[in-house]
Order: C-alpha cells, then sequence, then structure tokens
C-alpha cells in the first residue's frame, strides 16, 4: 500500500508553505496533463502523487517550476507505460469489445475434446500462427515463441540474447500486433464462411 503524500515534520515552516503552495498552485493543471494521456483514473492520480513525491525528496533549486513538474509528469507517464504487462496469447485470439456471439478462440484452442470441428479448428490455427510467425524478423519471432510459447521470462531471454529487457519487449509486441492481424484474417474467413 502506497503512503499517503505527507510533508514531514523535519521541514521549515517557509519549506512547507511552499511545497503547499506549489501543490494547491499545479495539482489540477498537471492532473488534467496527466489524464490527456493516461486511461485509468486511478494511474493518473498515482502519476500525480508520484510527480509530487519526486517534487518533496528534490534538493537541488528548481527555475522554472512548471517546465519541471510537467516534464517529470511526462516522464511519470512514460514510465509507467514501460511497465505495462505485455501483451499475452490470450489477446491474439480473446473476443474484441463489442463482439457478441462470436467465435472465442479460448473456448477450443486448449479443449482436449475428441471434438473433429473443434480439432479441425485447432489445426487451422496453429496452421496460421505458424505461417504469421514464418513471415515475422526472426528477432521478432524469437522472443514471442521464448516467452509465450515456452514461457522463458524476459530477463532470461535477455541473458540468453544480450538484448535489453525494454528491446524484447517492444520486439514481442510488434509481433503480437502482425499476429493478432493475421489470426483476424482467419477468425473473419470462419465467420463469414
Amino acid at each position: 500500500m502506497k503512503e499517503t503524500l505527507t510533508i514531514t515534520p523535519g521541514m521549515t515552516a517557509d519549506r512547507k508553505r511552499n511545497i503547499t503552495q506549489v501543490i494547491t498552485d499545479y495539482s489540477k493543471r498537471l492532473m488534467g496533463f496527466i489524464r490527456k494521456r493516461v486511461n485509468n483514473e486511478a494511474d493518473a492520480e498515482d502519476i500525480l502523487q508520484d510527480v509530487f513525491y519526486q517534487f518533496i525528496g528534490n534538493t537541488q533549486p528548481i527555475e522554472q517550476m512548471t517546465a519541471w513538474l510537467f516534464t517529470v509528469a511526462r516522464n511519470k507517464i512514460i514510465d509507467r507505460q514501460r511497465k505495462k504487462r505485455p501483451e499475452a496469447l490470450e489477446d491474439l485470439f480473446g473476443e474484441e469489445e463489442g463482439e457478441e456471439g462470436g467465435l472465442n478462440w479460448t473456448e477450443f484452442l486448449f479443449d482436449a475434446s475428441d471434438n473433429p470441428e473443434k480439432e479441425y479448428l485447432r489445426t487451422l490455427f496453429w496452421e496460421e500462427l505458424t505461417n504469421a510467425l514464418n513471415e515475422l524478423p526472426a528477432e521478432q519471432k524469437q522472443v514471442f515463441i521464448l516467452n509465450e510459447l515456452e514461457g522463458i521470462p524476459f530477463k532470461e531471454i535477455a541473458e540468453r540474447t544480450g538484448e535489453t529487457v525494454n528491446t524484447l519487449l517492444s520486439r514481442k509486441r510488434y509481433a503480437v500486433l502482425h499476429l493478432r492481424e493475421r489470426l483476424r484474417v482467419l477468425k473473419d474467413e470462419l465467420l463469414n464462411y
């Protein structure tokens, strides 16, 4: 659980007033700036709190307060986006928002039943996935297979390949975007058959 933003008792009265004044003056504008760039209200509030934590902990003089606060906010937003959970295999074939009664890949993909229709659809899916993977650049294909199909964590892949985790996350994201598009084509063909 995160601590509440507080001004420590050891601060001088002037410093407390300064911090309180800055928070009062900039909270609304910063929150508006953050909300435009973050989808979740709770994330926006966390980022705003992080900005003010950094401000309170800063020991260096700040010449351009507005620029400093908005730069810190922008950096916190970028950091939060980088830390988001990478896309998973389920995201490739899960139902999209607004779809009703559509083909749900997860219903049959990992179903062990002997239903011939489901077996045929599983075969089509894996063939299409294999073909789509073969279209990817080798680095994107490798990271997708290692992480998603073999379950190897990004940190371990980074150690094996010498690449940074952020590079691997980026490669996997591009792979997922390509694979999602290719699987959407298969899904559309099956639904319109």
